[in-house]
């Protein structure tokens, strides 16, 4: 048809084109052009942080190598009470547990030897410690019984002291106890006749000498503790052992001495004169 800028058919100029982009300004799926993207960062993983060890657990290991390799001499007294807590208190520093033991009840035999239920109230303590402890004190006392059974009683006066020590200088009530021996000084037993308050323990010297028959004894020992600490005999003490004296004369038993057990010492009525 004349007159008209061009026929259908016939390439359109090169300023009439329209490229794809002009009539589609956008990209599939909504994303932007290739060259306008960023690239996307690797994933970091943080490594979980390194658990500190706990400010006692090299101390533990320096404690047991010293006790190891020097001897139990080494340690201080509250060094061997922490030592023997490692065990009750696995995952917490004992050291001021063994001290504030060692404060309350002034040594560490009386430590051991306290009730359980005043070892209970102690700070950081508790019924487990507690019992840990007695049943320390009882491997400690049928240890020396178990020793002390074996050798003649006379001539180991020192293990005698010890062995009374152990078992009565902390006990807070007054206690009366028997040892009763053969014809070779041998331990036949050892038995506590009578509890009694803090300043009296009342004994009859009938159940001695009628005990001592059962046992077909040779003589006795007599042992009994004063919990205020001071061993020195008192006048109702000299008096019946005088009554217990004479009880066992008159069965042919003879009666080798009197001890009075105190904080710091034992007191006995031969070595005084009072026997």
């Amino acid at each position: 048809m004349a007159g008209r800028a061009g026929k259908t058919g016939e390439p359109k100029p090169a300023s009439a084109r329209v490229e794809d982009g002009e009539l589609f300004p956008f990209t599939a799926d909504g994303m932007a052009p290739a060259t306008t993207q960023r690239p996307i960062p690797p994933l970091k993983i943080k490594a979980p942080a390194k658990t500190a060890k706990p400010h006692y657990h090299d101390h533990r290991a320096r404690l047991r190598e010293r006790f190891d390799t020097a001897g139990p001499a080494a340690l201080a007294d509250y060094e061997l009470l922490e030592l023997f807590l490692f065990r009750t208190i696995p995952r917490q520093d004992t050291k001021p547990l063994a001290k504030a033991l060692l404060t309350r009840f002034g040594s560490l035999d009386a430590v051991f030897a306290a009730p359980a239920q005043r070892i209970a109230e102690v700070k950081g303590a508790g019924p487990a410690v507690a019992q840990d402890l007695k049943a320390a004190q009882a491997l400690f006392e049928r240890a020396s019984k178990a020793e002390f059974k074996q050798r003649t009683v006379i001539s180991s006066w020192s293990q005698l002291v010890n062995y009374c020590r152990l078992t009565m200088a902390h006990e807070p009530r007054e206690q009366f106890r028997v040892l009763f021996l053969d014809v070779k000084n041998q331990l036949i037993a050892d038995e506590v006749m009578n509890h009694g308050t803090v300043d009296h323990a009342p004994v009859y010297p009938r159940e001695i000498a009628r005990r001592a028959l059962e046992l077909s004894a040779a003589a006795v020992i007599l042992v009994h503790n004063h919990p205020s600490g001071d061993p020195k005999p008192s006048a109702a003490d000299i008096a019946i052992t005088r009554e217990i004296v004479d009880a066992a004369e008159a069965i042919s038993v003879k009666v080798h001495d009197h001890l009075v057990v105190g904080r710091e010492r034992v007191e006995s009525f031969k070595s005084l004169g009072l026997l």
